[in-house]
């Protein structure tokens, strides 16, 4: 880290100690009558007794000028019914400037298993009503999970039909595994007719003003209000293809820009607070587990900000690259993880405590082997490295580790290549499966809501070249739907007609049966 980034995030992190420290004694009112809630609610990160809920004061997505220079007493209820005749819990919050005034709120004290719904005030004005749950009891036995999933929402591509279909399928939750902003693009409050590359963002108050572009959407403000989300990034929250603390432009000031980028997400997601060091948000612990009474356990990690940078790149470039694997030296160190070691540490205990039914990694992207050519002997794969195919080795280690924690019925679960996936994973793609090289795992990996991806027929290529690729569909946007029960998880891969239509309707692709015992989706 330069000089220059260190004394940047000290100034910062001082910044943000005082405003948090002087968050209690400072309160103002906004002036005039213009709607302080223009980017909805949302709750999140739901625990048998606490749920995390959200806001930020904005009058207009598109002005990044902050509402007052002072902070804000925002006022917050949470109630048993949706008229809120019988209030749960109730009190006020500040949203101060320095956090953008956004606003999080852990409302503990709650009964588990149960729906709530809740709303934000400030002065006269009064926000959309949101509906959120707390987990079950870690003791429970539920009959039922109902999870949406999703990633990918480029402004540029679509508009966000797929969210009012997850708002409508009234899941018990949503996870949004990463790509929820990209960092580009002009600054307008409808979806365009076609993608224009323009303001990219550098700094925190351009990152601010593309989420609030992003949450200005009214279908994704519904899916919001629906049910508590829980969240992991990928590389577009801060810059294409990022690994750890470099960029694809080598940029000698990165660390500066993925730390605006972090605090960004943070003051826009429904997040617990992190530890906030004294270098800001330099960095912060995104990898969390949840879990669903005695039926489920939610992994959720995150493989941007402590992977190794990617192997073999382009000369002077970083970022990804394309090649055959018998061609990068590099594939072949044990040094390099995806996770790095202090997440795999904490995976692999997570894995083993786990006395849950169904085991769930959510994370980022594809897991499986995904060659663009087929694979006689080892080193003839095509790699994409920017993927788990880029780290091969890590990817080997935590299959293995999966399968000697005996943890039940594990299903991975991905997003980024914009392509639904069902897949078996094995430890050694190069081999078939036999007893020593058995199917661990199950994984469903997601389309985009709105991102581009390659035609279908090479995505046909690719399932006819990877034996556990069972099914592949890339010329479709929408999202995934985890009906997950003690006897049964079944995925349904749900798709829009049409992308550009905001009121597009939705079917379902393809579902997939993975029996609790037996690893391996069946398509049914």
């Amino acid at each position: 880290m330069s000089d220059a980034s260190r004394r940047l995030f000290l100034l910062q992190g001082a910044r943000l100690s005082a405003a948090l420290a002087g968050a209690s004694l400072t309160h103002h009112a906004v002036a005039g009558s213009t709607y302080p809630f223009s980017l909805g609610v949302a709750s999140g990160s739901p625990l048998p007794d606490s749920v995390i809920l959200w806001t930020r004061i904005l009058a207009d997505p598109l002005d990044a000028a902050p509402p007052s220079a002072l902070a804000l007493s925002v006022r917050w209820e949470v109630a048993e019914d949706e008229a809120f005749r019988r209030i749960a819990a109730k009190g006020t919050a500040s949203a101060v400037p320095a956090l953008a005034h956004s606003v999080h709120v852990d409302v503990k004290g709650l009964q588990p298993d149960r729906w709530y719904w809740y709303r934000f005030m400030l002065g006269d004005a009064v926000s959309p009503v949101g509906r959120t749950r707390t987990a079950p009891q870690a003791d429970a036995q539920p009959q039922r999970l109902r999870m949406a999933v999703a990633s990918c929402q480029h402004w540029e591509f679509g508009s966000y039909g797929a969210h009012r279909h997850i708002a409508a399928s009234a899941p018990d939750l949503v996870a949004f595994l990463g790509d929820y902003i990209y960092e580009w693009g002009p600054y307008q409050l409808r979806h365009p007719a076609r993608a224009v590359r323009s303001h990219e963002s550098f700094t925190l108050d351009e990152y601010r003003r593309r989420y609030a572009q992003y949450k200005s959407d009214p279908d994704l403000q519904a899916a919001h209000h629906a049910a508590p989300w829980i969240v992991t990034w990928d590389d577009h929250e801060v810059a294409n293809d990022y690994a750890n603390l470099r960029d694809e432009r080598l940029a000698g000031d990165f660390a500066a820009r993925r730390a605006a980028a972090y605090q960004a997400f943070y003051e826009h997601m429904p997040l617990r607070l992190p530890n906030v060091r004294r270098d800001g948000f330099a960095a912060m612990r995104l990898h969390q587990r949840y879990d669903w009474g005695r039926l489920a356990r939610i992994h959720v990690l995150d493989d941007r900000q402590y992977r190794a940078v990617q192997a073999c790149s382009k000369q002077g470039r970083g970022g990804s690259n394309a090649f055959y694997a018998r061609d990068c030296k590099a594939l072949r160190d044990p040094g390099r993880s995806m996770l790095g070691r202090e997440q795999e540490t904490w995976l692999d205990a997570g894995l083993k405590s786990s006395r849950v039914q169904w085991n769930i990694l959510a994370q980022q992207t594809l897991m499986a082997q995904s060659s663009s050519t087929k694979v006689v002997k080892e080193g003839d794969n095509r790699v994409w490295s920017d993927g788990w195919d880029g780290y091969p080795l890590a990817r080997r280690k935590l299959l293995e580790s999966l399968q000697a924690s005996q943890a039940r019925n594990p299903l991975v679960l991905g997003g980024d290549v914009h392509t639904f996936y069902a897949c078996e994973l094995r430890p050694d793609f190069a081999r078939p499966v036999s007893k020593r090289n058995p199917v661990v795992a199950s994984e469903f990996c997601g389309t985009s809501i709105t991102s581009s991806s390659r035609p279908q027929e090479r995505t046909l290529a690719h399932v006819a070249n990877n034996p556990h690729m069972l099914y592949g569909r890339s010329d479709k946007r929408g999202y995934m739907l985890l009906e997950v029960t003690p006897q049964k998880t079944v995925t349904q891969f749900l798709g829009l007609d049409d992308v550009r239509d905001p009121r597009s309707k939705i079917a379902t692709l393809a579902a997939f049966n993975v029996t609790n015992g037996k690893a391996g989706p069946q398509r049914m």
